[in-house]
């Protein structure tokens, strides 16, 4: 393997920038600054926020917000509830999939009856994904999708949901999944000494869990980060336990030393961390854009250096390898040695649809 390769540039399809409604802990430019620094040139927004992304007009704010201020492209994720339904017509062009959450995490766009579930699945148009947070719930969001025959994207999926989204591919629904960085290199045990740091939604696994998840890591499509970052006064507030992670600087350095330990081939990292995603939720082409990285480098993670302003990460301290060089945009270097060298030059995108 060369030491120096050219990657495209990653996708996730699922971060949280926390803007408008919680921008002490992220924004579109502090986020995106994240991203473009772990090799992230495409990344699609959740509509948990306060207020939620639940009507056109929220969509709109959002767009206006990030707008000139962005380092990588940016795309947005609409949210599901009782009401929103009648803007999906609206929206169904600007976002890239619709975000059911069918169990409790941060935010209060819960549902979990099944009348509403089904409106809503129902209602969804065009041939984007359905993405469900979905853990003791993804039988119900598989029949959902089966009957009204809507493609299905479940979110930070977990070891026990393999089968069963084997089962639905095998029997001809198009459902792909994510699985999470620190669902593959943290467990139950690391929150001995993480504490309220390791509190996230799903879970930390136990480490059988883990393993199995390792075991099936060809059958997963994709790598999401859920980059969800509180700061770190909130995140030890034990009276109030924050759920989530950072996660966009140290997904690479973490995947590829996975790949020097033989659990997953080069290829398959790529296309987890790319391809699968621009092809299942339509993402707009990116010419001249690409990732250097130098896979000589080998060190420790520290939250120190990290550009995302909550300044802290579960990692700390976990062996990462593979040094960001340069990543070019659309033939423009946005970023060279751990440091930026333009003005923001992101841009919102919509599908290919």
């Amino acid at each position: 393997m060369d030491t120096l390769i050219k990657l495209p540039g990653f996708v996730d399809v699922h971060v949280h920038l926390r803007e408008p409604g919680a921008t002490q802990k992220e924004d579109f430019s502090t986020g995106t600054k994240a991203a473009i620094a772990g090799g992230y040139t495409q990344v699609l927004d959740m509509p948990n926020n306060n207020p939620p992304t639940l009507d056109k007009a929220a969509l709109d704010n959002k767009i206006k917000l990030a707008t000139g201020k962005i380092w990588s492209d940016l795309g947005f994720n609409f949210g599901a509830s009782e009401n929103s339904t009648k803007y999906f017509d609206q929206v169904k062009k600007d976002v890239f999939g619709l975000k059911v959450y069918m169990n409790s995490t941060t935010g209060n766009l819960v549902i979990t009856e099944r009348k509403k579930l089904d409106l809503i699945f129902r209602s969804w148009q065009g041939p984007l994904p359905i993405m469900v947070h979905a853990e003791n719930t993804l039988g119900i969001a598989i029949s959902l999708a089966q009957k009204y025959k809507k493609k299905l994207h479940v979110c930070h999926m977990v070891a026990d949901q393999i089968e069963m989204i084997t089962k639905a591919k095998k029997s001809g629904l198009q459902i792909t999944c994510e699985v999470c960085p620190h669902h593959l290199f943290l467990t139950r045990d690391d929150q001995k000494s993480l504490g309220t740091l390791a509190m996230m939604k799903p879970p930390l696994l136990t480490k059988a869990e883990q393993d199995k998840l390792w075991a099936n890591i060809n059958k997963i499509d994709m790598i999401s980060t859920d980059h969800a970052h509180h700061t770190l006064e909130e995140k030890k507030d034990k009276r109030d336990v924050k759920f989530g992670v950072p996660g966009l600087e140290t997904t690479l350095p973490l995947m590829l030393n996975a790949v020097f330990d033989g659990k997953l081939s080069l290829a398959k990292l790529i296309n987890m961390l790319s391809t699968k995603a621009r092809e299942t939720f339509m993402l707009p082409e990116q010419p001249n854009t690409y990732v250097l990285v130098d896979l000589t480098k080998v060190y420790k993670i520290k939250d120190k250096k990290l550009f995302t302003k909550c300044n802290w990460t579960p990692f700390e301290n976990m062996e990462g390898r593979g040094e960001i060089k340069k990543v070019v945009l659309r033939g423009k270097t946005v970023f060279s040695n751990g440091s930026f060298n333009t003005s923001p030059s992101g841009k919102i995108i919509k599908p290919r649809v």
